[in-house]
């Protein structure tokens, strides 16, 4: 998420980018160690948070992805990737589970109504703590919302859904629905 990055000072978007770039070379460590030199008024700037995020992901490190998660929440409630990545982390930390990941997510599912992820991932959530009705409600409205996006990905949530383990129990479902349609 190298977003909005003209706000930041040219040394700090040259760390950013060279920690986004050791990301990509499977060498997070370095790249952790480009984050950390970030100046003090760049370190909570979103993209900061973000890389910071999916270096700590990239380790297995789930307690300080979610924390940086959920600086990204507390900054920048207005961007759908802190809620939605705090939760994937809540899930996976010690001491996380399901239960907290949809706890955490639910109230971005009204915050982001053009986010296909969010009911997504909720219906996920949903799905294995066995609340196959409730599962099924928020997976519907993923594909209304992908259905009434201006450029709908015709069916890629649909795709994405019967290849998603975390759905399976739907999976026969989700064959038998009609294709969304927008509404209107």
């Amino acid at each position: 998420m190298l977003e909005g990055l003209e706000s930041l000072a040219p040394g700090d978007l040259l760390r950013l980018r060279a920690a986004h770039g050791w990301l990509e070379l499977g060498l997070p460590q370095e790249g952790l160690r480009e984050v950390e030199s970030v100046s003090e008024p760049a370190r909570l700037h979103p993209a900061t948070l973000d890389v910071h995020r999916a270096i700590a992901a990239s380790t297995g490190d789930w307690a300080t992805a979610h924390h940086v998660g959920d600086l990204l929440v507390q900054h920048h409630p207005r961007l759908d990737v802190g809620w939605i990545q705090r939760a994937y982390a809540a899930r996976r930390m010690p001491g996380g589970g399901l239960a907290l990941a949809l706890q955490q997510l639910l109230p971005a599912l009204d915050r982001f109504p053009a986010c296909t992820i969010i009911p997504y991932n909720l219906a996920c959530y949903a799905c294995q703590l066995k609340d196959l009705p409730q599962a099924r409600r928020w997976y519907a409205e993923a594909e209304q919302r992908e259905a009434s996006q201006p450029s709908p990905s015709h069916g890629s949530t649909r795709k994405m859904a019967l290849e998603d383990a975390d759905l399976e129990p739907l999976h026969d479902w989700i064959r038998a629905l009609p294709p969304a349609r927008p509404r209107a």
